[in-house]
């Protein structure tokens, strides 16, 4: 099937998938729902942390708001752009000028999310990201258009790199995806590492997403000696490395740092193979009541069993939030600018029960806590989805780059 040709049969499947969900009938121009475009990895390696996940927790977020404000209609539609920045261009583009998108929510894989926010931007549409790392969505790419929402390189580096260092792991070798989340990702872990005194010996960039066997890079990582290998990438690259890791006995010489691992990660390794790694999320479902409650009510909608991971967490957040906004300002006000719907969710105060209270700052940036977990062993779960342990808590304040630092053109200095 060709990408024009799927990009099409996804784009009616999502549509007929938002009438089911909101019950709406066909109605004037004037008087269409709000719709909210979910564009995520519904088949690659991403799909497990983002994907149906993301679609069910921004379908979540829909049936709350509707529920409060029943004259506000809202449709969801769908596609998967199949981690290629041209085909996700394509979607969003015919997304906002025939199909009457307002808003893009998700876009994992980052070069992706920067082709959305351009569009998004030469639309005058909204963008919220919750997928994408790339800490340029809040620098020198910032956009009037975007909201960046969970996580980026920058949180990640600082929560986990810096851990890791200050406790030994003093020398590092990178294996990284080669795209702008991976190079971002070492990038910044690299400078939060020879900060808290480490050095970096070297790394490999892997092709992607082509790359499914990793042993020639964890060979040449294991001969570096480094005492942590830095794994900047992601979904089923991540589980791979770390599996093959273990098989090459990498593990009993060096350190893994799994710089973005994701709950559905976890899942799929088992206890067995990922206890005693640590990572850094932005939401755990079994964090504090508010999250707990959130996770049954949406659990029922997730699929395989896979516990509510933070990006999906950030597409449930990043919908309420806009849906906020939209209301606030009323619809037919709202569909005139995607600009001013961003203005106003910034100043907005944010509140939610993934995130808790929190806001948004002018460069895009969602401010929030940011939570350094390890992985349990199997003898330490006491039930399913139980396999995080806090090991720290990066304040809000601190989590995510000074807004001095990144370049914005939007922040006045």
């Amino acid at each position: 099937m060709t990408s024009i040709a799927r990009r099409g049969l996804l784009g009616a499947t999502g549509l007929v998938a938002a009438s089911a969900v909101s019950g709406a009938v066909a109605q004037p121009r004037a008087a269409r729902p709000v719709r909210i475009g979910v564009l995520t990895d519904m088949s690659g390696p991403y799909r497990d942390p983002t994907g149906p996940g993301s679609v069910a927790c921004a379908r979540q977020a829909v049936e709350e708001f509707t529920a409060a404000n029943p004259g506000i209609s809202v449709e969801v539609l769908v596609a998967d752009h199949q981690n290629r920045p041209d085909v996700g261009s394509g979607i969003a583009r015919q997304w906002y000028d025939t199909e009457g998108v307002d808003m893009i929510l998700d876009v994992p894989t980052s070069s992706v999310a920067l082709a959305v926010a351009t569009a998004a931007r030469e639309k005058d549409k909204v963008f919220v990201n919750s997928g994408g790392a790339v800490v340029e969505l809040t620098g020198t790419q910032c956009s009037p258009n975007t909201v960046h929402w969970t996580y980026d390189t920058w949180m990640l580096a600082k929560s986990t790199g810096a851990a890791l260092t200050r406790a030994g792991g003093d020398s590092w070798f990178f294996i990284t995806a080669d795209y702008a989340f991976g190079h971002a990702l070492q990038r910044d872990t690299s400078a939060f590492v020879e900060a808290a005194g480490g050095r970096v010996l070297g790394g490999l960039r892997y092709p992607f997403p082509q790359t499914t066997d990793f042993s020639s890079f964890l060979v040449q990582a294991k001969a570096s000696r480094a005492k942590v290998v830095g794994l900047a990438n992601a979904g089923t690259d991540t589980v791979n490395c770390v599996k093959q890791a273990r098989e090459f006995g990498l593990t009993q010489q060096a350190k893994l740092a799994t710089l973005l691992m994701a709950i559905a990660d976890v899942h799929a390794l088992g206890l067995e193979t990922a206890q005693g790694l640590l990572l850094t999320e932005s939401f755990y479902w079994d964090l504090n009541p508010r999250t707990r409650a959130l996770a049954a009510r949406v659990r029922p909608k997730l699929p395989g069993g896979i516990p509510m991971g933070m990006i999906q967490a950030g597409c449930y957040a990043g919908a309420l939030h806009y849906l906020k906004a939209v209301a606030s300002m009323g619809v037919a006000e709202a569909r005139i600018s995607g600009r001013a719907v961003v203005e106003r969710m910034k100043a907005m105060p944010t509140d939610d029960d993934a995130f808790g209270a929190g806001s948004i700052r002018a460069d895009g940036r969602k401010i929030h806590p940011s939570y350094l977990f390890e992985v349990k062993s199997p003898a330490e779960r006491t039930g399913a989805g139980d396999y995080y342990k806090l090991v720290g808590t990066t304040p809000a304040g601190e989590a995510f780059r000074p807004i001095s630092e990144g370049g914005c053109p939007l922040v006045r200095t």
